[in-house]
């Protein structure tokens, strides 16, 4: 499937394949028809995670070139991170130089600051734990004067931090856009209201897609905290309840939802946390019924999520059906609803 290089300047005209498991049934619409496959009393959940600028650009003590690319803060204020060598977006990640080894105490600087490797951690030495010698507003200042949105080769020219923003973007703790959102402008959430659909939201901090490295790429997504507020937890209770649908908008939040919903015994708490669920052939959602997310390609870590909701059959049947049909993948492609009628 060929990857869309750019954001469209209409997302509601961009392609939707509706995938209905049960029935295993295909059907071509477009973004805007979201609101008449939905039902009065479903609910759509987003993540509200607005995007950073987490591709930092820097050196090491000897002068060499690197880049580092945040995953995710820690709760002790360091942070995890995977390192590249010389180069940028412009070069495929797997076809990027090794970058150097730098062991844990190794001092180096990006977008002019400096931070200090404080471990290398598992399966990879391109994963590091890294401590910033600034904090707060100092710290969030430089990211965001110096620093680049996370992206990849397929693009056609340089991001800018609006172009991987949702329209709902809210607390800046997504590495990458929760990109099967982009698509929904405030005109079509206004009209999914209009209609009866319920929506909620909730914080999810969505990681790295990719990294070039196998090994590293085989263990994503790595644990992602989340921030799930009381009134989305009631808003689920309440669809589920009176039996309307609960619809995710992206994979990060089925594993926020699910992912709660699995450490406390199966029921929704609110609150912050961190999940290490990962979704794939043979979980039971408990909670979502719904998927709508953006065309993902197998073998990507995306797509064996997508068989939580759908076989593996259907899953290939679609995306042949997809890529005959020229949908487009990848951040800023077209959409997927996997939702029985």
């Amino acid at each position: 499937m060929k990857p869309a290089r750019w954001p469209v300047e209409q997302p509601e005209e961009g392609r939707l394949l509706h995938v209905e498991p049960r029935e295993g049934r295909l059907t071509d619409a477009r973004v805007a028809d979201l609101p008449s496959l939905l039902r009065d009393g479903d609910l759509l959940v987003v993540n509200d995670a607005a995007t950073f600028p987490a591709s930092l650009l820097g050196r090491t003590a000897l002068g060499e070139r690197v880049e580092l690319r945040l995953l995710s803060r820690e709760p002790d204020g360091t942070w995890m991170a995977v390192l590249f060598g010389a180069g940028d977006w412009r070069r495929r990640t797997e076809d990027r130089p090794m970058p150097p080894l730098l062991p844990a105490g190794t001092r180096f600087t990006v977008v002019g600051l400096p931070v200090q490797v404080v471990e290398v951690l598992p399966p990879s030495p391109r994963l590091l734990r890294v401590a910033f010698e600034e904090e707060g507003a100092v710290l969030w200042s430089a990211l965001y004067q110096g620093g680049r949105p996370v992206q990849y080769a397929h693009t056609l020219a340089p991001l800018s931090l609006w172009h991987v923003q949702t329209a709902y973007g809210a607390r800046p703790w997504a590495t990458e856009a929760p990109s099967a959102g982009l698509p929904l402008t405030w005109n079509l959430l206004l009209t999914l209201r209009r209609r009866g659909v319920r929506l909620a939201s909730l914080t999810h901090a969505t990681g790295l897609s990719s990294t070039g490295d196998a090994a590293l790429d085989a263990v994503l997504p790595r644990p992602e905290r989340s921030d799930i507020p009381a009134s989305t937890v009631a808003q689920v209770e309440a669809t589920r309840a009176a039996g309307g649908r609960v619809v995710a908008v992206g994979t990060t939040v089925v594993r926020a939802l699910e992912g709660r919903a699995a450490m406390n015994g199966g029921k929704l708490v609110a609150g912050e946390s961190v999940t290490d669920l990962l979704l794939g052939p043979g979980f039971v959602p408990r909670l979502v019924d719904g998927l709508f997310t953006g065309m993902h390609e197998p073998g990507t870590s995306h797509y064996a999520l997508l068989q939580a909701f759908c076989s593996l059959t259907l899953l290939r049947e679609a995306s042949a059906h997809a890529e005959a049909r020229g949908y487009l993948g990848h951040e800023f492609g077209d959409s997927c609803l996997l939702l029985d009628a």
